[in-house]
C-alpha cells in the first residue's frame, strides 16, 4: 500500500472461508497489500477492497440469496471479464451496455456475493 492513501471508498467483505476468498480476488486482478490473517486488504484496478474473516454464526449466506453486491468502477472491464469468463452470470450478467448507462458484466464472488464491473458506456471506446 502506498505511504499516501487514495480518497474513497471501499467495501469491507464478510466471508466464511478467508483463505479461500483471497484466490477469487486475485483472480480478478487483485494483490494482497496488507491486513493480518483475519483481515486482508487487497487493491487493483484503482480500486481496494477489504476481506475479514467472519466468526462461526455470524455471517450466514441463505441458500442462493446473499443481499450483498460490490461495484468495481474501471475502464478495465473487459480485461477483469476475461480473467473469469466461468464465473459470469448468465444470461443476465453478460458484458454488455445495459439501459443505465453502463458498459458492465457480473461475475458471482465467494459466499454468493455479487461483484458488478462497470464504466460509462459513453466513455467505452
Amino acid at each position: 500500500m502506498s505511504d499516501v492513501p487514495s480518497i474513497g471508498a471501499f467495501a469491507i467483505v464478510p466471508s466464511n472461508d478467508l483463505e479461500a476468498a483471497t484466490p477469487f480476488w486475485e483472480r480478478l486482478g487483485f494483490n494482497r497489500t496488507g491486513g493480518t490473517d483475519e483481515y486482508i486488504i487487497m487493491e487493483g484496478w484503482g480500486c481496494e477492497v477489504h476481506l475479514t474473516q467472519a466468526g462461526p454464526g455470524e455471517w450466514q449466506v441463505p441458500d442462493k440469496h446473499n443481499p450483498f453486491g460490490i461495484f468495481i468502477r474501471t475502464p478495465d472491464v473487459v480485461a477483469i471479464a476475461a480473467r473469469a469468463d466461468d464465473l459470469i452470470i448468465r444470461p443476465g450478467g453478460l458484458l454488455r451496455h445495459r439501459e443505465w448507462g453502463l458498459y458492465e458484466v457480473g461475475i458471482a464472488g465467494p459466499d454468493g456475493l455479487l461483484v458488478r464491473i462497470g464504466w460509462p458506456s459513453a466513455l467505452m471506446d
